[in-house]
């Protein structure tokens, strides 16, 4: 590819929170893991009587995705090259990371993806889905009257926004360990995450950690909860304030135990002499004597509390990726769209909790399936909604939404000290992309093309009925 020119129309409803975040977004991320050395995009954001447009779930990077992925299939069928292929040929290699788009953040720093292996990762994808072996068993297929279809696509998103998230550790003179953080949780695992970093500090459970977040009575500072961040962020805060108070508990332990402070380590919430698990003193007992006491010394080269803060500053994003291929089957008649198969492949550095990363990712894929084929916004002439109620405006239920089948590679973000990017939206972003170039692929022998998302049952079987028509037509 030598450039992309287009026009970005976007939709903001009246009163809208955020009026330019999504279609800036959109736009700004439309190249998405690819070398694309010019792009030129006319951006008009309008105001209408319709419902305010604001946020959700990836913000404008799975539109962005959208419409790549399918130009980029539209020119894989003109050019009569495999999809997979022409992305390959056009994917940032791994060994030109770190990557400078030639495009600036709002913030004013120079856009950089900071590591990944974008090749690498479609290339494990397509071996796992047997994408070669594809035509024969859709050959198959269409010989027993189904219709069977293969998709692929690529998403990006900038996580771990910044400038900062607060972050407190602390050990009680019981031996408590408490973090304060001004992150917010919102059932992300974000508690869970904070406590793992911290309590590998120190050699105990996660369990063993209380953790405070969003509360202004335990924190000075706090951003919020939005754009895959907090983890990044406030995780980062946390795993420098636990590793300040972890010197500072050695360096006070090596006057008590008459050791090197090199000679000691910390493990089940004491510490203790290397080699000499006997020699110890517990984290509580060193808190107890930082607290200090009327009338008896104090270390002279300690500062009192076995507790410090940080508030680690991100300038840039940590970029996750994901490919996804979603395999699908058609009902030609009613337009019905059945997931048969559906293969996610992240890359969101380093995985703090894994079973909380792959719970992140099959939630993103669930909100794909809804913007593929479920959940339309729909408007009469006048402006008023008519898609009120769930019985108009669909969503994924457990029966759309088939056993999804994760990979992981991990390329540590140098961004920040954790190596972490977010994970929360990049599983949405490339979902309704592969779904559609699923769908179109199955419907390859009628020629129908799809340029919108949702594609629903109804829309879907005019789109058939359309087509058949015209082949009918032509073969007259």
């Amino acid at each position: 590819m030598r450039g992309v020119r287009g026009r970005l129309i976007h939709e903001v409803g009246a009163y809208a929170l955020q009026d330019v975040n999504i279609p800036y977004n959109s736009a700004t991320t439309l190249t998405g893991p690819y070398v694309v050395p010019a792009l030129a995009i006319d951006v008009a954001a309008v105001h209408t009587n319709k419902a305010p447009v604001s946020s959700v779930r990836g913000a404008g990077y799975p539109q962005a995705a959208f419409a790549m992925e399918r130009m980029l299939d539209r020119l894989a069928q003109t050019l009569r090259l495999d999809r997979a292929e022409l992305r390959r040929r056009n994917l940032i290699p791994a060994e030109k990371m770190p990557y400078r788009k030639p495009l600036k953040s709002r913030a004013g720093e120079q856009v950089q993806y900071d590591s990944g292996d974008y090749p690498g990762c479609q290339a494990e994808i397509v071996r796992a889905a047997q994408w070669q072996d594809f035509p024969r068993r859709q050959a198959a297929a269409r010989a027993q009257g189904r219709y069977i279809g293969i998709g692929l696509a690529h998403g990006m998103k900038g996580t771990g926004r910044g400038p900062f998230e607060f972050g407190n550790v602390r050990v009680s003179p019981t031996g408590q360990i408490t973090v304060s953080t001004g992150a917010a949780p919102m059932g992300q695992g974000l508690c869970t995450a904070l406590a793992q970093i911290c309590a590998d500090a120190f050699g105990v459970r996660a369990q063993d950690v209380t953790v405070i977040a969003g509360d202004t009575a335990a924190a000075p500072l706090g951003l919020g909860g939005f754009a895959s961040r907090q983890t990044v962020t406030a995780g980062s805060s946390v795993k420098i304030a636990a590793a300040a108070v972890a010197a500072k508990a050695r360096k006070l332990a090596s006057h008590l135990l008459e050791a090197a402070e090199e000679d000691l380590e910390i493990a089940d919430g004491e510490v203790r002499v290397v080699g000499a698990p006997q020699l110890a003193v517990k984290l509580g007992d060193l808190a107890r004597v930082l607290k200090g006491a009327p009338g008896y010394p104090f270390p002279k080269d300690i500062e009192p509390g076995l507790e410090s803060s940080s508030t680690f500053r991100i300038d840039q994003l940590a970029y996750s990726n994901a490919c996804h291929v979603a395999e699908v089957e058609v009902d030609i008649e009613t337009g019905g769209v059945r997931i048969l198969r559906y293969l996610a492949m992240q890359d969101a550095g380093r995985l703090i909790n894994p079973m909380i990363v792959d719970g992140q990712v099959h939630g993103g894929v669930a909100h794909g399936i809804g913007n593929a084929i479920f959940e339309w916004m729909g408007y009469d002439e006048a402006g008023q909604p008519i898609t009120t109620t769930f019985a108009d405006y669909l969503l994924p239920t457990a029966a759309d939404v088939p056993k999804l089948q994760t990979l992981y590679k991990e390329s540590p973000s140098p961004h920040n000290p954790l190596g972490a990017k977010g994970v929360g939206e990049v599983g949405v972003i490339p979902a309704a992309a592969a779904i559609i170039s699923a769908v179109e692929d199955a419907l390859s022998p009628f020629g129908v093309r799809i340029a919108q998302m949702p594609i629903t049952p109804s829309r879907l079987a005019e789109l058939i009925a359309r087509a058949r028509v015209q082949l009918e037509g032509a073969t007259a």
